[in-house]
C-alpha cells in the first residue's frame, strides 16, 4: 500500500506525498489530551533518565482517549486512494481561453498557403502576387544596366500587410533608383468612406468604419547623366471588404510618366507609342483619356508648368468603367510595358557627354520634381496619412539631390528654355 501511494504521489505531484507506515504502533504524546491518566510519582521511585537536561521516562506512556486508532487508519486509507482515482480516472476540464477572430490579413495569409494563388483567387491576392512579379523582373533589369545591386527591404506591418524595397543608390547610372511593392490592410473611419463616396456610391454610408486592402507597385529612376530622363511608374488596386473578407467597392489606378530634364522628341514619341499601344488593346479611348489626364494631375500650379512630358494617368476605374477581369488585365499589360518602353531610351542616353550647365539644370529641374510630390501628390499624401506607413518606402521616390537657385531663369534660345516651353504647353505626341 505504501509503495502504490507513493507511485501516485509521483504521477501527480500537487499531491502531498503520502507515507503509510503499518508496522510500528503509533504512539501519541500525553500532553496532547486533556483526558489522559497520569500516574504521580512515589518518591521511592527511582530517578529518571535525563535528556538533554528534561527527566523523560523509560517508553511513551499508552494514550487515553483516543477511539480505535486502527480503524481511523484503515477509513483513511480508503478515503485517500478514492480521492486520488477520481483525480486520475475523471477527465480534466480545460478553462475555455478568450481568442479574438482571425483577421482578413490572417485568413488571407491562410489561403495562400494551403490553396495557392489561381484565377480563382481574391482579386487582391492575386494582385499582390503580380507585382511582386513584375518588382523582380525590374529590378534585375535594371541591375543589368546599371551593374550595381538594389538593397532589399522587407518589412511587414503589425495591423496586416508587407513590402518590398529595392533602392539603388550612387550607381553607375542611376543616382537613385526605387522600385517598391506595398500590401496594406486596414480599417477607413467614418471621414474617409464619407469622402470615397464621392467617386465610389457603393460604399455604405451609415457605417463608421470598413475595413480595407490596397496594394501597389511603385517605381522612380533618377539618372546620373542629365541627357536621361526619370521616370515615374505606379499601379495600384484598392478594395473594401465586410469583417469575412469578402469583397464589397474596389478599384484600380495607376500610370506612368517621364521626366526629361532636356527634350529629346524621339525618346517622348518612343515612350508615348509603346503605352499607346498597351492602352490599345482594351480600349483605343483609354490613351487620350488618360495621357490628358495625366497632363493635368502632374501639373504644379504654383509653378505653372507641368512635372515633365506626361504618359498615362487613371484612378478610380471600377465596374462602372469595365469588369474586374478586364480592368486587371488592362493593368497588367501597361506593367509589363514600362521594360521596352525605357530602357532603350536609357541606354542611349546614359553614357552622352555633359558638363557642370547641364548638371546645374538637372538639379533644378529635381527641385521641381520634389515640390510636386510633396505638395501635391495624392500617393504621397494618403501613405504620410496612413497609420504605421513606413515613411522610408513613401519618401523613396524623392531624389537624392536637387537644387534651388533664387530667381533662376534660362537663356533664350538655349535648350533648357526649349524644355520649359514645353512644360509650359502640355505637347501631343503621337
Amino acid at each position: 500500500m505504501t509503495t502504490t501511494i507513493n507511485c501516485i504521489s509521483r504521477t501527480l505531484p500537487c499531491l502531498p506525498r503520502i507515507v503509510l507506515q503499518t508496522q510500528r504502533p503509533v504512539y501519541l504524546r500525553q500532553h496532547q489530551f486533556r483526558n489522559a491518566s497520569v500516574r504521580r510519582r512515589d518518591p521511592s521511585d527511582p530517578p529518571l533518565p535525563i535528556s538533554n537536561g528534561i527527566p523523560t521516562t523509560s517508553k511513551p506512556a499508552s494514550p487515553r482517549g483516543v477511539w480505535a486508532p486502527k480503524t481511523r487508519l484503515v477509513v483513511g486509507i480508503v478515503f485517500v486512494g478514492s480521492m486520488v482515482y477520481s483525480m486520475l480516472s475523471s477527465p480534466l476540464q480545460p478553462v475555455p481561453e478568450r481568442t479574438e477572430s482571425p483577421s482578413i490579413a490572417d485568413l488571407d495569409s491562410r489561403r495562400k498557403r494551403e490553396s495557392g494563388i489561381g484565377s480563382t483567387s481574391p482579386m487582391r491576392l492575386r494582385m499582390e502576387a503580380f507585382i511582386k512579379e513584375q518588382q523582380e523582373l525590374i529590378v534585375r533589369e535594371l541591375e543589368k544596366v546599371d551593374g550595381g545591386k538594389f538593397r532589399k527591404d522587407i518589412w511587414t506591418r503589425p495591423a496586416g500587410g508587407d513590402g518590398v524595397s529595392c533602392v539603388l543608390q550612387e550607381g553607375k547610372v542611376f543616382e537613385k533608383a526605387g522600385v517598391s511593392t506595398s500590401v496594406v490592410y486596414g480599417t477607413l473611419p467614418r471621414a474617409a468612406i464619407a469622402k470615397m463616396r464621392v467617386n465610389h456610391k457603393a460604399l455604405d454610408p451609415d457605417i463608421d468604419s470598413l475595413e480595407f486592402f490596397a496594394a501597389g507597385l511603385s517605381l522612380v529612376l533618377h539618372p546620373q547623366n542629365p541627357m536621361a530622363p526619370t521616370v515615374h511608374l505606379n499601379y495600384r488596386y484598392f478594395e473594401t471588404m465586410d469583417k469575412n473578407g469578402d469583397g464589397k467597392a474596389w478599384w484600380f489606378g495607376g500610370g506612368t510618366d517621364l521626366t526629361p530634364s532636356y527634350l529629346f522628341e524621339e525618346d517622348t514619341i518612343h515612350f508615348h507609342r509603346t503605352i499607346k499601344d498597351a492602352c490599345d488593346k482594351h480600349d483605343r479611348d483609354y490613351y487620350p483619356r488618360f495621357k490628358a489626364w495625366c497632363d493635368k494631375y502632374f501639373f504644379i500650379p504654383h509653378r505653372g508648368e507641368s512635372r515633365g512630358v506626361g504618359g498615362i494617368f487613371f484612378d478610380d476605374l471600377d465596374e462602372e468603367a469595365k469588369d474586374q477581369e478586364e480592368l486587371f488585365s488592362f493593368v497588367q499589360h501597361c506593367l509589363e510595358a514600362f521594360l521596352p518602353s525605357y530602357l532603350p531610351i536609357i541606354e542611349k542616353r546614359k553614357d552622352m557627354p555633359f558638363g557642370a550647365r547641364e548638371k546645374e539644370w538637372q538639379q533644378v529641374r529635381r527641385g521641381r520634381y520634389v515640390e510636386f510630390n510633396l505638395v501635391h501628390d495624392r500617393g504621397t499624401s494618403f501613405g504620410l496619412a496612413t497609420p504605421g506607413a513606413r515613411v522610408e518606402s513613401i519618401l523613396m521616390s524623392l531624389p537624392l539631390t536637387a537644387r534651388w537657385v533664387y530667381m533662376h531663369e534660362p537663356e533664350r534660345g538655349s535648350k533648357e528654355e526649349r524644355m520649359l516651353s514645353v512644360l509650359k504647353k502640355p505637347a501631343e505626341w503621337i
